[in-house]
């Protein structure tokens, strides 16, 4: 049986989308969508919290498909490293929203915007 696709409105314009392959730390379940930081020790990714005092508390991309890390590190992930976003359907960390993120993300390519409902 094929799979049905559900447009979840995360893209929110026409800029290029670049993606890299990453490996996302140790942590718990994400969602596409998610806000991602690097650990500056490891290079791995987790979501962004703004009181992280490793590195992955300034957002860097954006993940570009469901990740189940609760079981440790997944590797070969895809993440959005440029693009344009809609900011109803990203996810964030503790301490993070749309405002706290938006120029850190455009700084690297990334845009928030304000668009339909995911």
């Amino acid at each position: 049986m094929a799979e049905t696709y559900t447009p979840d409105n995360l893209i929110a314009g026409t800029t290029q989308l670049i993606t890299e392959s990453v490996t996302v730390a140790s942590s718990a379940a994400l969602t596409r969508g998610a806000v991602l930081g690097v650990v500056t020790a490891s290079g791995k990714l987790l979501l962004s919290v703004s009181t992280a005092i490793d590195g992955s508390q300034t957002p860097y991309a954006v993940l570009a498909e469901d990740c189940d890390a609760s079981g440790g590190d997944v590797t070969n992930v895809a993440v959005y490293v440029k693009g344009e976003f809609n900011e109803n359907a990203l996810s964030f960390g503790v301490g993070h929203d749309a405002t706290t993120v938006k120029s850190t993300l455009r700084d690297g390519g990334i845009y928030i915007k304000s668009a339909l409902t995911a």
